[in-house]
């Protein structure tokens, strides 16, 4: 008797953090699940799945491979899921059943998420609600690795005071919390800030709750590791220190951090008192750093950049012992004189862009390092239809294929925001779990029947046709693929001109498929409205579709007012100009209508951010500022302006409709309007403290206005 009630508890207490996402998530499901541990097969991570007596039995190889099991169960068995565009979720009395039991292993250790930029384009303002689900998200998607550089402010801030630096000084390195990722990746000090103690205490709270409940679901986090980066003035405070001045970030609009030479004796020193801050806020059982330095055109004449390297990995590895570095496979990073320095084994290198390029295979698989595939989709988090998602399978499979396989040791989604296309991320990190290439028609299938609940055949056919469409993998005459970086841009967000190409610096207006084509698939899509009225995934998915086809339609409405501008007709100017205006007002309506593609969604979550904090008005303008020029605040020619646009209810409504509104009237004039204009307009828009609320439609206006746009 006491054996078996030590067995039943044993069971009990396997993966409870497995069985706590289901309670917070699938609260129905969370008392019929036995959880037992499994060894792993061949060194794989693996789950099976079988239902016996109305119970879901999970047998897996770690708390990340049980959460995958919960979720490949909840998905493919009883149609419900959760995402960042809305969730489908229903109580369920009766377990569906398995016929006989199903098995997954992935063939790759390493399920990794998340870019640097999507810490500030999708997280800046999440408070601990909010970063419950994202960790849920992560650990159901089978997720074990996450970049997770949150609460580094305090980290440098208590650096900096044992520097020398007083209060107001090491405040002054520290961005706002808009901005925090680009500080960490060296490329701006200060800008959004300063912060004050208060802001940077709830980063540091916020951070341990986030690491505590990693660790609970077997997510290993990737904190910000110490690689030179320094205040560019720091010789004013520690005389002996050597630096390299990294110059300016993107050619003249940010003073960049500088990178202090390893080989001088202050590397050391101030290397230990980061590390030693790290273990005071949040322990020492963290065996992942980022952080590289030279990124994105920093400069390194006249340093041995190998012994760069080996001197970061070196403090790495004394702080931390047997550590991984991360590193960034984009552009030409890392290069092979960092990879010369540094020990493989104890590196790990995350291949960006794969939708596009191929740099683990042109740098042959990195010299032997082991490397994660992963996709970037989407930039900014700007808004729009997009993933090569036939691209994602072949590409990952053909890395496993190939003679650099050894050295895939994982795939992962890296975006700069998360906030969109759920389809590409689900497939991505699926693909881990197959051992032979899926056939992506047959996964579209049953992805629409865990999206929306159930098999609908016009939204099935829909999907297909999205996937040759806004979802396609195009290629030039020789197979390789077109470049892009990110979705199709909207004309509606761009700051006017009669060359608006791209909307933002390196965006496109191009589109890469057939227009016509998807905006019928659509209307198959709409086709179901009626049957997925209540369902918040179909309703935020419609809402996402019919603001594409209304998007397209832009640009063929600014090709004629552009032809009516330059051929000076003024009756043509107000003909086509108001046309446009209607279009704006239009895709703000429609878009105002599903919290998803509203401002009011980031608004109230950097309110709800800021409330008790003395910098609450900072933190509204660095939400505003950031969606917006972006900065600097002195530069009206800023190629970062637009950047991280959104095509937004409320934003539409107000400042985009503002800057298309005043460009027309002056087109009438015969003027075209200076930047310096819109500039200002931008700026002041930022620093208002208006709300720009939802405003709904009713559903028989709603229902009018769909068939207008598939008109």
């Amino acid at each position: 008797m006491i054996v078996l009630l030590i067995s039943q508890f044993s069971i009990a207490q396997t993966y409870d953090g497995t069985r706590a996402i289901a309670k917070r998530q699938f609260p129905w499901l969370a008392e019929k699940m036995q959880l037992k541990k499994k060894d792993k097969e061949n060194g794989k991570d693996i789950f099976e799945l079988s239902v016996s007596n109305d119970k879901l039995i999970i047998e897996a190889s770690s708390e990340s491979a049980a959460s995958r099991g919960l979720d490949w169960y909840v998905k493919h068995y009883c149609h419900q899921s959760i995402s960042h565009m809305g969730d489908n979720k229903n109580m369920i009395k009766t377990l569906p059943q398995i016929k006989g039991m199903i098995k997954k292993t992935s063939f790759v250790p390493y399920r990794y998420a998340l870019n640097y930029c999507t810490i500030n384009y999708s997280f800046s303002f999440y408070t601990w609600e909010d970063w419950e689900k994202e960790l849920d998200w992560m650990a159901l998607n089978g997720v074990n690795i996450m970049l997770a550089p949150m609460g580094t402010e305090m980290v440098w801030y208590n650096t900096l005071l044992k520097l020398g630096y007083t209060d107001a000084e090491a405040k002054a390195f520290i961005p706002g919390p808009a901005y925090t990722a680009w500080w960490l990746m060296g490329n701006l000090e200060g800008w959004g800030g300063p912060v004050s103690m208060d802001l940077m205490q709830q980063q540091v709270q916020l951070q341990q709750k986030i690491l505590v409940r990693m660790k609970e679901l077997g997510i290993q986090p990737i904190l910000q590791g110490f690689y030179g980066m320094v205040p560019h003035d720091l010789a004013k405070k520690v005389t002996d220190a050597r630096v390299i001045d990294q110059g300016k970030w993107v050619f003249t609009e940010f003073t960049r951090p500088g990178i202090l030479i390893p080989t001088n004796r202050e590397f050391e020193r101030i290397a230990d008192i980061y590390y030693a801050e790290i273990k005071k806020l949040y322990g020492s059982d963290i065996h992942y750093f980022g952080g590289e330095p030279f990124h994105e055109g920093g400069k390194s004449a006249g340093v041995d950049v190998t012994q760069v390297a080996k001197a970061i990995q070196t403090q790495m590895q004394k702080n931390f012992p047997n550590s991984t570095w991360v590193l960034q496979g984009w552009q030409n990073n890392p290069s092979d004189k960092i990879l010369t320095g540094i020990k493989k084994e104890n590196t790990l290198i995350i291949e960006l862009f794969g939708e596009n390029t191929n740099n683990w295979e042109k740098r042959k698989g990195y010299d032997g390092t082991s490397f994660i595939w992963s996709n970037v989709s989407n930039f900014g988090e700007k808004n729009g239809l997009y993933g090569r998602l036939q691209r994602f399978v072949d590409e990952v499979f053909r890395a496993k294929e190939s003679q650099y396989g050894t050295s895939l040791r994982g795939v992962g989604v890296i975006p700069e925001g998360i906030n969109n296309n759920p389809v590409a991320y689900d497939l991505m990190l699926d693909l881990a779990w197959y051992d032979e290439k899926p056939d992506l028609d047959k996964w579209i299938e049953a992805y629409t029947r865990y999206r929306y609940g159930k098999y609908n055949k016009s939204i099935v056919l829909a999907w297909k046709e999205f996937v040759q469409t806004v979802y396609n993998s195009p290629v030039d005459e020789k197979g390789n693929p077109l470049y892009q970086e990110g979705p199709s841009e909207s004309i509606y967000c761009a700051r006017p001109s009669i060359k608006v190409n791209p909307v933002s610096s390196w965006g496109t207006r191009k589109r890469y498929y057939d227009t016509e084509r998807f905006k019928k698939a659509v209307g198959v899509f709409v086709n179901a409205d009626k049957e997925f009225k209540n369902s918040e995934t179909y309703q935020a998915d419609k809402t996402d579709f019919l603001r594409q086809v209304l998007a397209d339609k832009g640009d063929l409405l600014y090709k004629e007012l552009v032809e009516a501008i330059e051929s000076k007709n003024k009756q043509s100017i107000a003909s086509k100009g108001d046309q446009f205006l209607t279009m704006i007002l239009i895709q703000d309506s429609l878009l105002n209508n599903n919290l998803y593609f509203s401002l009011d969604r980031w608004i109230n979550q950097a309110q709800s951010f800021g409330k008790n904090l003395p910098d609450a008005k900072n933190v509204l303008y660095n939400a505003k500022s950031q969606i917006t020029y972006w900065g600097p605040d002195y530069n009206s020619s800023t190629t970062l302006r637009d950047y991280a646009h959104k095509e937004w209810g409320g934003l539409l409504g107000s400042l985009y409709y503002q800057r298309w509104k005043l460009f027309i009237n002056e087109a009438l004039k015969g003027n075209l309007v200076a930047a310096k204009t819109f500039y200002d307009m931008e700026v002041n828009w930022s620093a208002q403290g208006n709300h720009y609320p939802m405003v709904k439609l009713k559903n028989n206006a709603l229902q009018e206005l769909q068939k207008r746009v598939l008109k």
